[in-house]
């Protein structure tokens, strides 16, 4: 019997302050940047999961919603919203957070990530318990995401 896990055992936030080396040629945030604070995030949100090495297998879903500006502060979290076998995908939100304290959203991305072993072969994780209502739907979004992946990778996309 595999252990069980709930979302909140690994639900995970990181805030940065978006210094001028992060901003690109338009004066925002540079995607890169974003995307690799978004890969570590997310990482260390599979770890909690899964309590062992993971690997980053495709960020399904990178959408950017508002730009972010030196000086400004960002609020990444994340959590696990479906797990398989070996894989687990995560959200990840990004948000902008005003002086007042109110968060704009201004990325989403889906992460899946797979837990592997010392050999770099995938190994087995937790299920992943669904306690709330907003769980239950975004479990079930997951599900098609994952299938709409397998389709991808079976038509060399």
């Amino acid at each position: 019997m595999r252990p069980v896990k709930k979302v909140e055992d690994s639900r995970t936030q990181q805030q940065y302050l978006i210094c001028p080396a992060h901003i690109n040629h338009y004066g925002r945030l540079f995607g890169g940047q974003l995307l690799k604070w978004i890969d570590e995030l997310a990482g260390i949100v599979a770890i909690r999961h899964c309590g062992a090495t993971v690997t980053t297998a495709a960020i399904d879903n990178l959408q950017f919603q508002a730009p972010a500006y030196s000086g400004d502060m960002i609020v990444l979290e994340g959590w696990v919203t479906y797990v398989g076998r070996s894989s687990m995908e995560v959200r990840v939100d990004t948000y902008r957070e005003l002086l007042s304290g109110k968060r704009e959203l201004i990325n989403r991305a889906y992460i899946d990530m797979v837990c592997i072993d010392c050999k770099g072969k995938p190994m087995e994780v937790p299920e992943l318990l669904i306690e709330t209502e907003e769980q239950r739907r975004e479990n079930e979004a997951a599900q098609k995401r994952k299938q709409l992946r397998k389709q991808r990778r079976q038509e060399g996309f």
